[in-house]
């Protein structure tokens, strides 16, 4: 058997998966996730050259992490030229999160669809290739 230990506690409503991504535009993925997605900015942390060192933007009660590729370091450097990520958030309107993004100019993949399951979701892509989704379904959540 495997015990796990972590300083977060489970239903603190403190996350305990953070989601983390590098760009080759750091700048302009804050300003996008900020002005179409409506994050947060919680913590922009630059180098002399305006890299994002790291960068923490918040919805609800999750974040993300996020930086700049190329700057050095370790993860940096595991990350390579990975490809794209997927992220999903749980918004409270999906319509309305999706036309603030219609809005802004962002590629939306999927409008806002009923799913089977329940939720109501909408996908889109950043500039830099992720992929962003946006829905009703709260993983874990009872029925």
């Amino acid at each position: 058997m495997v015990t796990l230990m972590t300083n977060a506690t489970p239903g603190s409503g403190a996350p305990t998966i953070y989601p983390t991504l590098l760009y080759r535009d750091a700048q302009a993925a804050i300003r996008l996730l900020t002005d179409a997605f409506g994050f947060a900015k919680e913590a922009v942390y630059e180098g002399e050259d305006g890299a994002v060192l790291h960068a923490e933007l918040s919805y609800g009660n999750g974040r993300v992490m996020l930086g700049s590729k190329g700057h050095g370091g370790v993860f940096d450097t595991a990350m390579g030229d990975a490809g794209p990520t997927g992220v999903y958030v749980v918004v409270q309107d999906t319509d309305a999160h999706f036309k603030r993004a219609e809005a802004a100019g962002v590629e939306i993949l999927m409008p806002p669809t009923d799913q089977d399951y329940g939720s109501r979701d909408y996908m889109a892509r950043d500039g830099e290739g992720n992929i962003w989704s946006f829905g009703t379904y709260v993983p874990g959540a009872s029925a």
